[in-house]
């Protein structure tokens, strides 16, 4: 039996959906999602089977054009840096949003690249269908692609043609990981992203982007569940009262979330333990970026 595998660089602007894309084709949540643009910050791939083949989606860091912070700077290298690696572009659009600059940007850096490149025009079920037209012709003016393709990553539609269609370009080879794989993240980071995709979904514009989660210490239990400790990093002592919440209320709510998905994640009892602590400047801390995975940039 011949089988297939290759990588796909999904790449695109802040919010584009790029995550809930790669959740919708590994069919299972292994990159975290809120409404707030920025929210993946590192590499992660995405491990998807589509008959023969298996698809490594790399799920990257939306390209923003104004970095001013070291994390921001990061970010984006460590979107760019996926793109040589990769079979396959998949250039994500939120169609309802049309061709700003953040994505113009991104269109004009890809014109020139050797690697294929398909335009995934998502957010069809909220967009106009005549702006839509008008949006494919555009970006294949300003870049050349093989293919476009119109998909709701929120509804899947769209979503097994868009994966058959993957599965057919990828090239003759092995498979890099075992069947039942879903992502190359490691449990630790993974329940440490589920934490923080609680912090961003509940706490809104309070305390957008000035936080981060640690898993400190994984205990195996004889009865089978784990006991997992994280501690939520904040760079002011003014902010903790905002994860704490009146009388604890918010940090309990956050942490009942995280741990009832983290419980799913890993198919048994979890008991999370959450405590913040202020670390001025974290966000340029050599020793967060690599338990993040991110480079360290100057």
């Amino acid at each position: 039996m011949t089988t297939r595998c290759g990588s796909i660089a999904i790449v695109g602007a802040p919010n584009a959906g790029k995550s809930t894309l790669v959740n919708a084709l590994v069919g299972q949540k292994v990159a975290i999602v809120s409404a707030k643009v920025q929210t993946t910050r590192t590499r992660l791939i995405g491990i998807a089977t589509e008959g023969t083949a298996q698809l490594l989606l790399i799920d990257t860091p939306g390209i923003f054009t104004t970095t001013r912070r070291r994390l921001d700077r990061a970010m984006v290298k460590a979107a760019w840096d996926s793109v040589p690696d990769a079979d396959l572009i998949a250039m994500v659009i939120d169609a309802k949003s049309g061709l700003k600059d953040e994505p113009r940007a991104i269109l004009d850096a890809l014109k020139d690249r050797p690697e294929p490149k398909l335009l995934i025009l998502n957010k069809v079920d909220i967009t106009a269908k005549p702006k839509l037209l008008e949006l494919a012709q555009e970006a294949n003016t300003l870049c050349p692609f093989t293919d476009t393709f119109f998909i709701s990553a929120q509804t899947e539609d769209g979503i097994p043609e868009f994966k058959a269609a993957l599965a057919s370009r990828m090239p003759e080879s092995a498979w890099h990981f075992p069947e039942d794989q879903l992502s190359d993240t490691t449990t630790r980071i993974m329940a440490a992203e589920l934490t923080r995709e609680q912090i961003y979904n509940q706490l809104h514009a309070e305390l957008p982007y000035a936080s981060a989660v640690e898993t400190e210490k994984w205990e195996e239990r004889r009865d089978g569940s784990v006991a997992i400790n994280q501690q939520i990093l904040i760079e002011r002592e003014s902010q903790r009262a905002i994860i704490l919440g009146k009388g604890g209320s918010r940090i309990k709510e956050i942490g009942a979330r995280a741990r009832a998905n983290i419980a799913e994640l890993l198919g048994r009892p979890v008991h999370l333990f959450l405590h913040v602590k202020v670390k001025e400047g974290w966000a340029d801390d050599r020793e967060t970026y690599r338990d993040t995975g991110l480079d360290w940039v100057d």
